[in-house]
């Protein structure tokens, strides 16, 4: 079915106040910012989007707006918003989990070094009183004097 070309300009005035709509964020419900809403919106057969159909030019023209904003870090669509928030906090929360469990590692291996160290000091200890108990040459100290505060009467 053919339509007349003051109908073709309707549908485009339709279609670019849509497109207008979509970009500006004001998304309908259940609605993305796609050439599905976009159609959807101006009341527009989805299939004239594509290949050599009248408003090819105008998805084109759409998604050459929409990957602008984008590179200019401002997204529409509040759900892609949501979704690339989620995506970049997903990722410091994976760098912190790395971080967190590279910090883990490195406290037990500090751990069973100092733990090892302190058996080897032990063991040192040891050894050394009991060669120091095969001697004479060694003397005791006495023991220290505990000094006991009486109560006055």
């Amino acid at each position: 079915m053919r339509i007349s070309a003051a109908q073709r300009a309707e549908n485009e005035n339709r279609v670019r106040a849509a497109m207008d709509r979509l970009l500006r964020g004001q998304l309908p419900p259940g609605g993305k910012c796609d050439v599905k809403t976009l159609a959807r919106e101006a009341g527009v057969d989805r299939t004239a989007f594509y290949g050599t159909r009248p408003y090819a030019h105008l998805r084109v023209e759409f998604e050459r707006r929409l990957d602008a904003m984008r590179e200019t870090g401002e997204i529409p669509d509040p759900r892609e918003a949501q979704i690339t928030r989620l995506k970049a906090e997903n990722t410091k929360l994976r760098e912190r989990l790395a971080r967190s469990e590279e910090t883990v590692e490195e406290l037990s291996d500090f751990r069973s070094q100092a733990l090892a160290r302190l058996a080897a000091q032990h063991e040192e200890i040891v050894r050394l009183r009991q060669a120091a108990a095969g001697t004479n040459r060694v003397s005791r100290l006495p023991a220290p004097r505990t000094t006991v505060i009486g109560t006055c009467s």
